[in-house]
């Protein structure tokens, strides 16, 4: 795998992955939207599919699509150091493309958020950040990097240990890892929103800060922006390291 090649088909999987994550978001939040509320299961569902998805296209460089997994698989030396910046380049832009791309394909219905039926101004999209990046439902960032922790330490034990770590099976193994992916969301996903994923909540994040044209858009809360890196980083190292030692 040359640099170039794990950059290219990263940012392509990472790109699938966030057009159908905050898609599926945007589906559920806003106004004239036929899926608006949802509700959190098709929100979870919504974004295993992604994975599936997204990691399909990019089995070339192994359907990374986290910089948390790239670190891991390095820190296991399943990869060679020199291509991880390209892994983590292309995710990361793969992300900031794929949320341009989610928020082109709702447009439409993003202009007609901030007002209600009758045309009064609403100011609704103040809260569309949350379609983009997470956010924790309690201010604590001490607490919330060890709840990112925790699920992205289940994610990443599950795709070394679990039967997608050995066994061969093919395309079907990333259904395996969607699977983990949804089960996270459901069961550990609603105290941060369950980023398990520095690139997916970062590119976002910066898209909406400084690029997507939202009229009367919220705050990026950059005061949290670390956590989402920060917790997935070191559940990376330590499953790394487990994996070294075993």
């Amino acid at each position: 795998m040359t640099f170039s090649q794990a950059f290219w088909w990263e940012f392509l999987g990472t790109a699938m992955l966030l057009l159908f994550g905050n898609g599926v978001c945007a589906a559920n939040a806003l106004r004239t939207s036929a899926a608006r509320g949802s509700g959190w299961l098709v929100i979870a569902l919504g974004w295993g599919l992604g994975v599936f998805l997204g990691a399909s296209v990019a089995d070339v460089s192994g359907g990374h699509l986290n910089p948390a997994v790239t670190i891991m698989a390095a820190v296991a030396g399943d990869i060679p150091w020199r291509i991880v910046p390209g892994y983590i380049l292309g995710q990361v832009l793969g992300a900031m493309f794929g949320a341009l791309l989610a928020w082109a394909a709702f447009k439409q219905m993003f202009d007609a958020n901030n007002v209600d039926s009758t045309g009064k101004v609403t100011r609704a999209n103040h809260a569309t950040g949350t379609i983009f990046f997470t956010q924790p439902a309690h201010p604590h960032n001490g607490w919330n990097i060890v709840t990112e922790f925790i699920g992205t330490f289940a994610l990443l034990a599950f795709i070394v240990f679990g039967p997608t770590g050995g066994a061969t099976l093919g395309p079907m193994k990333y259904f395996a890892v969607a699977f983990i992916v949804v089960a996270i969301g459901l069961s550990l996903g609603t105290p941060t929103g369950y980023a398990i994923n520095p690139a997916r909540d970062l590119g976002p994040r910066l898209m909406y800060a400084f690029v997507l044209p939202i009229k009367d858009k919220g705050s990026p809360n950059w005061s949290y922006a670390w956590v989402p890196i920060v917790g997935p980083t070191l559940a990376a190292i330590t499953v790394g390291l487990i994996t070294l030692a075993l």
